[in-house]
């Protein structure tokens, strides 16, 4: 089911199928519409992992359960639990199917908010449960780029809000971490040129422990893009599709297994553990640029 959202000149849509935010609209269109040449997704909720798992497995309370890439959230139907002319909040609870996967009953509430000058969505994480509870959550936000017509995929760059030493993670060709592998892109600055040739070859670009929390996906010459705000994502991702029109910015809490990890949930990086009757709340603000530009009514 869609559901319609709007504030002022900002039109947004948002999904019960997977929870998302799948089309944002000021003067354009802002998030990729999906496309099976390049990649059906669009905007999905990563949770209760992030990337995959050696061998789709993973230990949890002695056993060993099976989940796919991203966890099964964005497959999942969502219920709306409370809603306004420009919010709406989705509600994912436990099943027979999700149990199978992750024996944890649990809410995740995903609340997606429009704003003057933008989006907002927020991630909320209960244990409904009566034992600890390991997550990890993260979003995988498809941005049309180009924006114009006429620009090209490499005309656009991604510039941090602070000056950054990063080193991106390696995956293998299995989507596993290396671990003690990783590749230098910036040395002391904050510009990152986009190159389809990079993503051929890493397939995603993965920081953590940087200083910045935000990042600028523009293009320098007409200053056209979205500023992501990350605060509380203790890593940042970017994934794009050789040749594709667009490129993801990903904040997470977790990531892909280690080659070395040991398989326990609870020992995967940046893991939340949950007490029962506990939840946490994280949010992601998305800022639409140049406002001057942005924000004028769409033309019907």
């Amino acid at each position: 089911m869609e559901i319609q959202l709007r504030r002022g000149a900002l039109t947004a849509t948002a999904e019960t199928l997977g929870g998302e935010l799948v089309s944002l609209r000021g003067d354009r269109e802002y998030i990729w519409g999906g496309d099976p040449a390049y990649w059906t997704g669009r905007n999905p909720v990563l949770f209760p992992i992030v990337g995959g798992l050696k061998n789709e497995t993973v230990r949890l309370g002695g056993r060993d359960y099976h989940m796919g890439r991203h966890g099964f959230a964005r497959r999942s139907e969502f219920t709306p639990v409370d809603q306004g002319s420009d919010y709406v909040v989705l509600q994912l609870r436990e099943s027979p199917e999700t149990l199978a996967q992750y024996p944890c009953p649990f809410s995740l509430q995903v609340r997606h908010q429009l704003l003057d000058d933008g989006f907002s969505t927020a991630f909320t994480v209960e244990n409904t449960g009566a034992a600890p509870m390991p997550f990890c959550i993260g979003a995988h936000t498809a941005f049309r780029c180009p924006l114009e017509d006429g620009r090209r995929f490499q005309d656009y760059r991604l510039v941090f809000d602070e000056p950054e030493d990063a080193d991106s993670l390696l995956l293998n060709p299995a989507g596993i971490l290396r671990n003690g592998q990783t590749e230098r892109f910036l040395s002391g600055g904050r510009t990152l040129p986009l190159d389809y040739d990079v993503f051929a070859r890493l397939d995603t670009l993965i920081f953590q422990g940087l200083r910045s929390k935000g990042v600028t996906l523009e293009d320098p010459q007409s200053g056209r893009g979205v500023h992501l705000s990350y605060e509380g994502f203790p890593m940042i991702a970017f994934w794009t599709r050789p040749g594709a029109p667009f490129l993801c910015l990903e904040p997470w809490h977790g990531c892909a297994a280690f080659d070395d990890e040991s398989g326990a949930f609870t020992d995967k990086p940046h893991c939340v553990i949950l007490a029962p009757g506990e939840a946490k709340s994280l949010t992601y603000r998305v800022t639409l640029l140049p406002a001057e530009a942005a924000f004028r009514p769409v033309e019907e």
